[in-house]
């Protein structure tokens, strides 16, 4: 789940956000909650066909994450009403899950987390049901490499503007455009914690990345333009254009070694 504009809440490097540092222990505890929505999100998308609904795609989420004895981490999050985000086509983020049937050729999304002893895991993948097109197959592996070279930068020693830079000179030379108004974030404790992650922007620049920060790294992409809108629903963002839109994301732990991804079974 996407954080606010950068606009809005970042800090400036003069007044850099608060970022905690978690303990071995800790991140063991969040290398589990990353596990099992992976588990999750896997489940869900092994039932993906065409004709099932993005509520029973949520439901089997939740129940994976329970039958592992975690809690939904955006259950009720802000008032979500829903285990997962599904995001379909030109939907970028914040999905609510319905009675929508999934046809095939859609891009489908789900952005779920898990929680562990209290610690929080985000994880992202974005598939294509039933046939796919050319565009829909770049605008996917373009988002999954994006996230990729983000990830290879949060090296300690770095800073947020390197992870910004490398998915964003990953991206712009594709003709597709990042999301502006949404950002990755800190991770732990709470699911938003400082410091914010936006796809884009100069290298160099940004909270300095230390061993013991974890980072959600989501990369949003679209087909179109950046700018965005929000449905009546109040929570569903989708592209301004109508265009197709596509979303990854890991959470990441920094280590001396270099960057670890947690969310994986």
């Amino acid at each position: 789940m996407s954080g606010e504009s950068t606009s809005r809440i970042a800090a400036s490097e003069n007044a850099a956000p608060v970022a905690t540092l978690k303990s071995p222990r800790e991140l063991e505890i969040m290398r589990e909650a990353g596990r099992i929505v992976a588990f999750a999100v896997r489940k869900a998308f092994d039932a993906l066909q065409q004709g099932i609904t993005t509520r029973e795609l949520d439901d089997i989420a939740r129940q994976a994450i329970e039958s592992e004895g975690a809690k939904p981490g955006f259950l009720g999050l802000y008032g979500f009403p829903a285990t997962a985000c599904i995001s379909i086509n030109e939907e970028i983020v914040h999905g609510i899950p319905g009675d929508r049937v999934v046809k095939s050729g859609d891009l489908v999304t789900m952005d779920c987390g898990a929680i562990v002893d209290g610690y929080n895991s985000d994880h992202a993948v974005t598939y294509v049901a039933g046939s796919s097109t050319r565009e829909k197959d770049d605008l996917v592996n373009t988002t999954r490499e994006s996230l990729e070279m983000g990830i290879k930068a949060a090296r300690p020693g770095n800073r947020v503007g390197d992870i910004s830079n490398a998915i964003e000179s990953h991206v712009l030379p594709m003709s597709f455009e990042l999301v502006r108004e949404y950002v990755g974030h800190g991770i732990g404790k709470d699911l938003h914690e400082p410091p914010q992650i936006p796809n884009f922007g100069p290298a160099g620049h940004g909270l300095e990345l230390r061993a013991g920060l974890v980072l959600a790294i989501e990369p949003m992409v679209n087909a179109g333009g950046w700018k965005t809108r929000i449905l009546d629903d109040g929570w569903t963002v989708v592209t301004e254009d109508d265009a197709l839109s596509c979303h990854f994301e890991h959470t990441v732990a920094i280590t001396e070694d270099g960057p670890v991804v947690l969310t994986v079974e």
